[in-house]
């Protein structure tokens, strides 16, 4: 079959009109066969597996959509904090405001104060976006239970209980039909009540802080090094790189999350926060969650220190463009 097209119909509108042409093809062949359509339906299954983890059902979609959501969620506050150090440092610089500073406190110590204060004020957003998620949970929680009796729908249906010594009297019951949308929300509490949000949470607040800690001092050496908001670009792809990479592979790893791959990209500590994440939500070994922490904690530490190195040379130069290779050179300087 070709369609034809002004524009590109896109993958959802190609697909529609195949199945639809494959059904109707189908029933012209059956005719054709002289098949009949209902034996053909008795015939057909429709076999749903339950997926039991530890003597309890987990829900693949929903693991997936956590983990995906956890992971965004790192990347965009670890980009969006980390960026805000660099435009800092580089507003103290070219205002000349540093040289003031740097008479009173050390390099290294004004490096992780700016560091230190964002990363409190992403820390305080998380957890009133936690307090606040939670908050509207329990209230919906509470409306769709209340709205599981109402008299008004009440279906009274009466059923005869066998061997009943007096004739036979009816046990009369009162049944209530649920709603689609409670039920929907039934299954969603269920599935949310089964999380092990103590894990999905602490994991959260701890690849935020690992996260933030290590790109945000390395976008805090690049604001030193530079100037200008023009000259940052030959020394942002490199740091944002494993954070894009993390994103791009994120379909692969929510897709099978204990594969080589995804084991991998969740043990380097410069993707660990947002390949962790995207793993959590479907219960990994305990030993690949403490080395991709102890990992990312010792990488926290040397990067803090060769950004630090970088930042206190830096700080005070103006004037010149930098290169990797003088970048190089600052860092073993006495």
């Amino acid at each position: 079959m070709q369609l034809y097209s002004k524009n590109d119909p896109g993958i959802d509108v190609v697909s529609a009109i195949e199945n639809q042409l494959n059904n109707i093809l189908e029933k012209a062949k059956m005719k054709a066969e002289n098949l009949d359509q209902t034996t053909i339906d008795k015939v057909k299954s429709n076999i749903k597996v339950l997926d039991i983890v530890n003597n309890q059902e987990t829900n693949a979609g929903y693991n997936m959509a956590l983990g995906y959501a956890c992971s965004f969620f790192i990347y965009l506050f670890i980009l969006l904090y980390s960026v805000q150090v660099m435009r800092g440092v580089m507003e103290e610089k070219t205002n000349r405001i540093v040289e003031v500073i740097v008479s009173s406190v050390r390099p290294f110590q004004l490096m992780m104060g700016k560091v230190i204060g964002v990363g409190l004020v992403g820390l305080t957003q998380f957890l009133i976006w936690v307090v606040l998620g939670f908050g509207v949970y329990s209230a919906g929680s509470a409306y769709f239970q209340g709205q599981e009796v109402n008299p008004k729908n009440a279906v009274i249906s009466q059923t005869y209980k066998t061997g009943t010594p007096i004739n036979n009297m009816p046990a009369i019951n009162a049944g209530v039909p649920k709603k689609d949308l409670s039920n929907t929300f039934d299954n969603l509490d269920n599935m949310l009540r089964s999380t092990n949000w103590v894990l999905v949470i602490g994991g959260l607040l701890f690849y935020f802080l690992g996260g933030y800690l290590l790109f945000s001092a390395l976008f805090a050496a690049v604001g030193s090094a530079v100037d200008q908001d023009t000259d940052t670009q030959q020394f942002m792809l490199p740091v944002t790189a494993p954070l894009i990479l993390s994103i791009a592979v994120m379909g692969g790893i929510i897709t099978n999350p204990h594969s080589t791959m995804a084991v991998w990209f969740s043990i380097i500590p410069l993707t660990s926060p947002i390949a962790m994440m995207a793993r959590i939500p479907f219960g990994i070994p305990i030993w690949q969650l403490a080395l991709s922490m102890a990992l990312l904690v010792a990488s926290i530490f040397g990067t803090v220190w060769l950004a630090g190195r970088i930042y206190r040379i830096g700080l005070l130069m103006y004037g010149k463009k930098v290169t990797y290779r003088e970048l190089g050179k600052w860092i073993f300087y006495k």
